[in-house]
């Protein structure tokens, strides 16, 4: 479903993709792992059109996203849940949900896409009309990624989604990520607790200044210690 080849990004003067390549197919779960600063923000947001600079080849259910903006890369079916959230001050949850199908025609009406949601992520249910910014830091990582699946998207790429949400939560994701897959949505998961997104994901790639180092099923890279030393480790 998403094809990478020979990526490379730059931060003004700074290149800082140098030649990525990774495949993920659909309805699978990858986890895109490695330390802190190694590439893999900024391979997602290379993926997204969110980048300065960026060069390469990267298809998405065959369609060459490169010369496209990134509201019509949503429109497509690509959806992105970035690591701050950006959940909108002064507006409810619900309004907050909404802001999913401004960029897309979506398959479905408002109303049946909130009851949707409300249905898949019952705290949020109970809160929609309270501003979203007054969620605790979990609820409003959910809210994020409810946002996203507002217009029913093919894919989906989530950026550090457990950092600083409770461990219940956390599980609560993983959970909904599996279901998701399940019900044929494809994910790409950018993650710093290796373990928990091993334990998720079908596949692993690990990137490392810039390159991707290692790729392999997650099960392998999960039993593989010395390689996790070598490249996730803190």
């Amino acid at each position: 479903m998403l094809e990478i080849r020979g990526l490379n990004a730059w931060y003004g003067a700074s290149h800082v993709l140098h030649g990525v390549s990774l495949s993920v197919a659909e309805g699978e779960i990858v986890a895109l792992v490695g330390r802190n600063g190694a590439g893999k923000t900024t391979t997602i947001r290379s993926v997204m059109g969110l980048m300065p600079k960026a060069a390469g080849e990267v298809r998405f259910a065959g369609t060459d996203l490169m010369a496209l903006p990134a509201h019509a890369r949503f429109r497509l079916g690509l959806a992105y849940v970035p690591e701050e959230r950006r959940i909108v001050p002064g507006l409810t949850v619900a309004e907050n949900l909404r802001l999913g199908l401004v960029a897309s025609p979506g398959r479905s009406g408002e109303r049946a896409a909130i009851d949707r949601i409300a249905a898949t992520f019952p705290r949020l249910a109970e809160r929609l009309g309270q501003q979203g910014s007054t969620l605790s830091g979990g609820e409003q990582q959910m809210l994020a990624i409810a946002r996203a699946m507002m217009a029913e998207p093919a894919m989906i790429l989530l950026d550090e989604p457990s950092e600083g949400i409770m461990p219940v939560l956390v599980e609560e994701m993983g959970v909904l990520f599996r279901r998701l897959r399940d019900e044929g949505v494809t994910l790409l998961l950018v993650e710093q607790n290796v373990e928990w997104a091993l334990r998720l994901a079908d596949r692993a790639v690990i990137i490392d200044q810039g390159e991707v180092v290692h790729e392999s099923s997650a099960a392998a890279l999960l039993a593989d210690q010395a390689i996790q030393e070598r490249y996730c480790a803190v």
